[in-house]
């Protein structure tokens, strides 16, 4: 009995050994296989990154082409794409005011302009005088002047300039939106079906043409300005004497005391006038007067005695 019962605890004590030995090889393997999961986890973590990375590359390309569609977009804004308004004066001595007219005028029609205006004034001795206005484009400006100003001795010129490209711009932007404005009202005129609504959106749409039709008027305006600058050309005789330009005055105090000087001298040559005026007068109605007065103070001298007595004085009242 005592060896079964050694004989059963040995049996029992090899069933451990063999269930622990076999726990082992459970635990082991498990180990390696979460090792290799552990492994294959960091190359899958690799591998997500990578992920973001290239959609945020993918969503980066839109962007950018979106920016570089605007910068394309935008408005050009260069010195040879902007809207500028030129204005200028020229004048020049020629030998014949109407020779160099004639001349101006092809001049002006050989640039692609025409003749906005023409003032001549004859005078003696070659004292005739001509001032002509052209529209010339703004391409054949320059060229213009110069041809103008080899016509004769140049004695003055003077060019403006004036930057509208702003102008033109908000112009623009503005007619596009009150063009869309009347759109929107046209289609709703159209869905109307009171008799209210037809004359309150009649109204309203056609305020909106309106300020349409103004901004229009602005911008053809400001494209025939631009298109075509304007040009005032002086043409002086030999004898004619050059213009005086406001620009030769003296300023500060030279300048007010010339004008208080000529101020003074008109004021003295009204005063003079009144006087001539009514100097006859004066004569006519002054010297009988002064006469008059004469006689009858001479009159008073020689016969005291026929003064007037003075009036009585007056009784007091009797209670």
């Amino acid at each position: 009995m005592r060896k079964r019962g050694y004989l059963a605890l040995g049996a029992v004590l090899l069933s451990g050994a063999l269930l622990a030995g076999c726990g082992s090889g459970d635990s082991a393997s498990s180990d390696s296989v979460s090792n290799d999961s552990g492994k294959a986890a960091p190359a899958a973590g690799q591998a997500e990154p990578a992920a973001p990375q290239a959609a945020e590359g993918q969503a980066g390309d839109p962007a950018t082409q979106r920016g570089k569609d605007t910068t394309a977009e935008a408005p050009d804004l260069r010195v040879d794409q902007r809207s500028i308004i030129y204005t200028g004066t020229i004048t020049v001595q020629v030998k014949d005011v109407n020779a160099a007219a004639a001349r101006i005028t092809g001049i002006t029609a050989g640039a692609g302009g025409f003749l906005g205006g023409d003032e001549r004034q004859s005078g003696d001795g070659g004292s005739d005088t001509a001032t002509m206005k052209l529209r010339i484009p703004a391409a054949k400006f320059d060229s213009a002047l110069k041809q103008i100003a080899d016509l004769g001795d140049e004695k003055s010129r003077e060019i403006n300039t004036q930057d509208v490209t702003e102008e033109v711009v908000d112009l623009d932007a503005r007619i596009t939106v009150q063009q869309a404005r009347v759109d929107s009202g046209r289609r709703l005129l159209s869905q109307t079906k009171t008799l209210n609504d037809l004359v309150m959106l009649e109204k309203e749409v056609a305020t909106r043409e309106s300020d349409l039709a103004s901004l229009q008027a602005k911008k053809r305006r400001l494209a025939d300005l631009t298109a075509l600058s304007t040009v005032t050309v002086v043409l002086l005789g030999p004898e004619a004497p050059p213009p005086s330009g406001a620009g030769d005055e003296p300023g500060g105090f030279l300048a007010g005391l010339r004008s208080g000087w000529n101020a003074l001298g008109d004021s003295l040559a009204v005063l003079l006038t009144v006087l001539g005026a009514l100097l006859p007068w004066l004569i006519a109605l002054g010297v009988p007067a002064a006469a008059v007065f004469y006689l009858r103070r001479r009159y008073r001298r020689d016969h005291p005695d026929k003064e007037l007595p003075a009036p009585p004085a007056e009784a007091p009242a009797t209670p």
